[in-house]
């Protein structure tokens, strides 16, 4: 588990001072960059500077997440940063799909691999880090435990960025377009340990990608579990039919 973390005002601190300086060691290829950006829609309004400093050492967050594979170590961070906001702005939720990157733009979407067992999952990238020599990728909690990184706290992966993008034309070319995402909403709970339950059989009805979000509605906080995120409405309403098979009723198809 990531002992050190960068809080979102410290990010953005960075990221302005780092509007003026280093220019001479950004990567060539990050200049005047104008090919598809392959991230999840728009760029965060926050977590994504041209470069930002962390211990004394410049990080340039890439121009795209086209094509991106790397190879290092996994680590994770969970109940310590529950509920805090991500460098993107987002609030953390450590039972979600989620990660965080040094130079990724945000938000991108990355298919981790374990080198160990060769399991893999998919994941939403939305902070920043780990920033300990050799650590590639800091998973939330709940994805930690799906690719077996919480028993030994650390595991060799593979990330590559990943997602079935719909295409769309832009200054005369055809540019990858990530923005939308599409869930299916099979419940919503305010005591989460109901949502935990229905996550239980879920799982145990051979749906994979399950997560649980939480959210503050009404100024309590509110357990929503859905299957996803798919990239076109077809396959959200695959997974309504399923679902309808199976005997759950009230779901609904949501869009992000």
């Amino acid at each position: 588990m990531t002992i050190l973390r960068w809080t979102l005002p410290a990010l953005l601190v960075l990221g302005l001072a780092a509007c003026g300086g280093d220019s001479s060691t950004r990567p060539a290829e990050y200049s005047n960059y104008s090919g598809p950006e392959c991230t999840l829609g728009p760029r965060s309004k926050y977590g994504n500077p041209a470069s930002y400093e962390v211990m004394g050492k410049r990080y340039y967050v890439r121009p795209t997440a086209c094509g991106f594979k790397q190879r290092g170590i996994a680590s994770w961070y969970g109940p310590g940063f529950h509920g805090k906001r991500t460098s993107s702005g987002e609030v953390y939720d450590m039972h979600g799909m989620t990660a965080a990157h040094k130079t990724l733009p945000l938000p991108a979407k990355v298919k981790v691999t374990n080198l160990d067992t060769g399991e893999s999952l998919v994941v939403r990238v939305n902070d920043r880090g780990p920033f300990h020599e050799g650590r590639i990728i800091d998973l939330s909690k709940a994805a930690a435990q799906r690719l077996g990184v919480i028993k030994h706290g650390t595991v060799p992966v593979e990330i590559e960025t990943v997602g079935t993008a719909s295409e769309r034309v832009s200054a005369g070319r055809v540019v990858q377009d990530y923005s939308n995402r599409f869930f299916v909403q099979v419940g919503s709970f305010s005591e989460r340990g109901n949502a935990e339950n229905l996550l239980s059989k879920l799982l145990a009805d051979g749906f994979s990608d399950v997560q649980i979000q939480s959210v503050v509605v009404n100024g309590g906080t509110v357990s929503r579990v859905r299957l996803g995120p798919v990239s076109t409405p077809v396959a959200a309403n695959t997974l309504s039919n399923r679902l309808n098979r199976l005997g759950y009723r009230g779901h609904r198809v949501l869009t992000e």
